[in-house]
C-alpha cells in the first residue's frame, strides 16, 4: 500500500493549533474552489529556495478561491529552528501571510504520507485528492526549473479536468521523524526522488538536507 496518501482520498482528520492561535481542522481551513496544504519547515534548503514561489502562488491563488495551508511536522530536539515559535518568527520575518499549522506529534504528516520539505497536497472543491508531490522539479533553484507541475494541476483543477499527472515524487529534505536518524523515513514511503538525485546529481548543492 502506498504511504502517500492516494489520490481520489479526502483529507485525514485533523485538528491542530495554528499560527493565528487558534486549533484548525480541515473544514476550517477549506478554500471555496480547492485547498492546498503543503509540509515544510525552516531549516530545508530545498524550503528556503522555494519560499519566493510558495508567496507568489499563495498571492496567485487565493483569490481564485484557493486556500494554501502549511503544516509544520519536523521533530525539534535535533532541529530547533524547526519549532513553532521559530515557525512564527520566519513567518514575520518573510511576511508569509498563509495559515501555519503545528503537527509537533506527526500524527498528520503520516496520515498524509508526507514525506518531505516542501511536499504539496492538493484537494477539489469536493474535498477530493488531486495531487501530490512537488510544486516544480527544481525548488532549490527558480532559475533552473524546467517543470510547473502543480501549477499545471491548479489550472486543470479549476477548468474542471483531471490532473494530468496526478503525483510525483516530492523533492526536498526528508520529515525529520522524531528519535530517527536524519535520513530515515518509514519503511513504505516511496524514496525515488532521493535515489534520482543521489546518482545523477553532482557538484555544488547535491544531496540531502
Amino acid at each position: 500500500m502506498s504511504f502517500v496518501l492516494p489520490t481520489g482520498s479526502p483529507s485525514p482528520a485533523f485538528d491542530l493549533p495554528g499560527s493565528d492561535g487558534r486549533r484548525h481542522t480541515f473544514a476550517d481551513v477549506k478554500g471555496a474552489k480547492g485547498t492546498l496544504i503543503f509540509f515544510t519547515c525552516n531549516h530545508c534548503p530545498y524550503v528556503v529556495g522555494s519560499e519566493a514561489r510558495m508567496k507568489a502562488l499563495f498571492e496567485r491563488i487565493q483569490p481564485q478561491g484557493i486556500s494554501m495551508v502549511a503544516i509544520h511536522s519536523n521533530e525539534t530536539k535535533d532541529h530547533p529552528t524547526d519549532s513553532f515559535d521559530a515557525v512564527l518568527a520566519r513567518m514575520r520575518e518573510m511576511g508569509f501571510r498563509w495559515l501555519s499549522l503545528d503537527d509537533g506529534e506527526q500524527l498528520i504528516a503520516r496520515a498524509f504520507g508526507a514525506e518531505r520539505t516542501p511536499h504539496y497536497f492538493l484537494f477539489d472543491a469536493a474535498e477530493k485528492l488531486v495531487y501530490s508531490g512537488r510544486q516544480d522539479n527544481s525548488p532549490r533553484d527558480a532559475s533552473k526549473a524546467q517543470t510547473r507541475e502543480l501549477d499545471e494541476a491548479i489550472a486543470e483543477m479549476l477548468s474542471g479536468r483531471p490532473a494530468t499527472l496526478p503525483r510525483t515524487d516530492a523533492i526536498g529534505c526528508n520529515i525529520k521523524w522524531w528519535d530517527k536518524e536524519k535520513h530515515w523515513m518509514p519503511g513504505e514511503a516511496c524514496d525515488l526522488d532521493y535515489l534520482y538525485q543521489r546518482s545523477a546529481a553532482s557538484g555544488p548543492g547535491a544531496g540531502k538536507g
